[in-house]
């Protein structure tokens, strides 16, 4: 029987047809043996209910895999933090041990961790398992922490059904209060759920919600896979934050960080049984030396259980509606894809893929789909492998979508690099639509990391030092109106070319002014960049309010961007006017920063055409050269229009005039 690979999609691959049906039968060899007599992957993801501490109606029992140990004790205040026969796990089979305890030998809240001993030595460590771990605010030392509360959270809330084209905001819950302080899952509920909804975005992705020892990580180094950060509040916070989400209409997904782990022994993974080897690869595998981190073994068996058991409980535990899979393409390749430009199809075939991460990822595709119907998975990818965004039974991988990374180098490239007036407009067009013809992909203009110390975001980069001195409505000042005024175009550009969704980090749709710098010692441990300036959109005499209503229009109309097809596009080098039609709006751009035009024929379907957009509306900070009261025909395939400098203007088209509306 044959194969079916990606090549049956994609003819440039049909020379590595071999090769990619060797990939295939890999793939299902490695899932073959790391699920073993389970065979369902939904089964097999089920460690978090049998590992860790659970209570039953008559004792405590608490399960840890440690091969390399040699004796493992839990430490907690009713024992004084002691080594102690009671308190002493057996070992049975495979590395397993176990420990029961009487029901009043731990309760609610009571704090905990493991010694481990091993042959050279021991140390005290949390469990892999643990649900719940806070940080010791003297010490700096982190503990687990029992989470039985006598009543479980009630869920009150379905989740929405997927949109067809997600609108994502992405946020980090400590950095949302504008205070300098970690805001809380709390807060985010009750002040920030709701200026996502009224902005019209559908899906919240939050960041950092895996338990980190270094707050300035961003998330990204994670020690405890299955404990929801304490320093927002309490899993039951997470999970209210998450279901009034849902009652409000947002989906919710989250970042989950499965690409590598923090190197911090006492709290994390890395040395766990005394052995470097018991989640990692061994020797220089195992380390990625440009994040400083460790490297997860995915063809061993217990590692892929551990991981894809933490799919289930995010799943399971609190009703995330998917993931962003953080750092996919470190996953893929055995040198990280570090310093790769990716410019030939030998590297998607190459010896370089690591076939036991490509396994583990469209395991964890499928496990995700099954166990949530509509969820929705997000690789961050910047190699743009074949297959990852297309499904398991067409060849693929399971993903839904792609995470368009190259689109925020393509712009900060463009304004490092070019003026306004040579923007290669044809080249850009091509970039914004370029992706693989079986992926779907979330494209966006900036990432979070532009947003960070040491770069700059797009509205940083067209005003710079201005914003801090003209950004009063009343100051006019051309340097600032050229760089709101480019800002719309990029966005709007941006996101009316999304081969499936589109993507914001929180406050870059108002061109919030500062970058992000957490805590660390070089700031003195401050705060005051590590918030949002919520207050600053709010402000009615402030320009930042223009941009925030023109992405809230933005939101509308690229929801009902269903159809990826492109009809009349034309590309206008000489004018700086780019024109195309999505659906039934046809999209005008010109980036001329001197130059209008009057009566300019733009090439369209014929119909009846109504204004819904213009950058230039004065609610967006423009001059109101367009008059959006017309009624425009197109005849012969052609829209007569007045195009103004800078601008970008969307048209809807009806059959008939009756259809529009007044």
């Amino acid at each position: 029987m044959k194969i079916k690979t990606i090549a049956d999609h994609d003819p440039w691959l049909e020379p590595y047809r071999a090769k990619l049906e060797q990939q295939q039968a890999y793939l299902q060899s490695a899932e073959k043996r790391i699920l073993g007599k389970s065979t369902r992957v939904e089964d097999f993801a089920l460690g978090h209910l049998y590992f860790g501490l659970h209570k039953t109606a008559s004792h405590w029992v608490f399960r840890e895999w440690a091969p390399n140990a040699t004796s493992i004790y839990l430490l907690c205040e009713a024992n004084g933090w002691k080594d102690t026969g009671a308190y002493r796990l057996s070992r049975s089979q495979h590395g397993v041990w176990e420990l029961q305890l009487p029901l009043d030998a731990l309760s609610h809240g009571d704090h905990y961790k493991l010694r481990v001993h091993w042959p050279e030595g021991s140390a005290e460590r949390i469990p892999s398992y643990a649900t719940y771990v806070v940080q010791d605010p003297v010490t700096n030392l982190f503990d687990a922490v029992v989470w039985s509360p006598q009543t479980s959270y009630e869920w009150k809330h379905k989740t929405p059904e997927a949109p067809a084209v997600p609108l994502i905001y992405e946020a980090h819950v400590g950095m949302s209060s504008e205070k300098p302080e970690v805001a809380t899952y709390q807060y985010f509920k009750e002040k920030i759920l709701p200026r996502i909804k009224e902005l019209g975005y559908n899906t919240v992705q939050l960041m950092a919600i895996q338990e980190h020892p270094y707050y300035g990580s961003f998330g990204y180094h994670v020690s405890n896979f299955f404990a929801a950060s304490s320093r927002f509040g309490t899993p039951d916070d997470l999970k209210q934050l998450i279901d009034t989400a849902h009652g409000m209409g947002l989906r919710v997904i989250m970042d989950i960080v499965h690409s590598h782990a923090v190197k911090n022994e006492n709290e994390g993974l890395s040395r766990f049984d005394g052995t470097l080897t018991q989640y990692f690869h061994e020797g220089t595998r195992g380390n990625h030396d440009a994040w400083d981190s460790r490297v997860f073994d995915y063809g061993k068996p217990e590692v892929a259980h551990f991981l894809l058991s933490n799919i289930r409980f995010w799943l399971d535990e609190y009703h995330f509606d998917g993931f962003r899979f953080d750092g996919v393409t470190s996953m893929l390749y055995h040198d990280h894809g570090l310093e790769r430009a990716f410019g030939s199809y030998d590297d998607y075939v190459s010896d370089n893929i690591d076939l036991d991460a490509l396994a583990y990822l469209r395991m964890a595709a499928q496990l995700t789909h099954t166990v949530r119907l509509q969820t929705t998975i997000i690789a961050e990818d910047t190699s743009a492998f074949p297959g990852l965004a297309s499904p398991a039974d067409e060849g693929g991988i399971g993903f839904n979508y792609r995470l368009s990374m190259g689109v925020p180098d393509l712009w900060i490239k463009t304004l490092k690099e070019k003026r306004d007036e040579d923007w290669e407009l044809g080249h850009l067009f091509h970039e914004l639509t370029a992706h693989r013809p079986e992926e779907s992909t979330i494209s966006y203009a900036e990432s979070h990391d532009q947003a960070l110390v040491g770069d700059k975001t797009l509205i940083f980069r067209l005003i710079d030092k201005d914003m801090y001195d003209h950004m009063q409505q009343n100051d006019e000042s051309l340097t600032v109106e050229r760089g709101i005024a480019l800002h719309k175009i990029i966005r709007l550009l941006t996101a009316s070319t999304n081969a499936g969704g589109y993507l914001t980090f929180m406050g870059n749709e108002f061109g919030h002014p500062e970058w992000i710098d957490f805590p660390r010692e070089g700031n003195d441990w401050s705060y005051h960049y590590a918030r949002r300036q919520w207050s600053l959109a709010d402000n009615p005499k402030l320009k930042y309010q223009w941009l925030q209503s023109f992405d809230k229009r933005l939101a509308t109309l690229v929801s009902a961007l269903a159809d990826r097809s492109y009809h009349y596009v034309a590309i206008d080098e000489d004018r700086r006017l780019i024109s195309f039609v999505r659906d039934r709006y046809l999209f005008v751009f010109n980036v001329s920063p001197d130059r209008s035009y009057t009566d300019h024929a733009i090439p369209t379907f014929d119909g009846i055409y109504s204004l819904v957009l213009s950058s230039d509306d004065k609610e967006y900070g423009g001059h109101d050269r367009v008059a959006d009261d017309l009624e425009y025909r197109a005849s012969n395939e052609q829209l007569l229009l007045y195009l103004p400098s800078r601008t970008a203007l969307v048209f809807e088209r009806y059959d008939q005039i009756a259809d529009v509306p007044r």
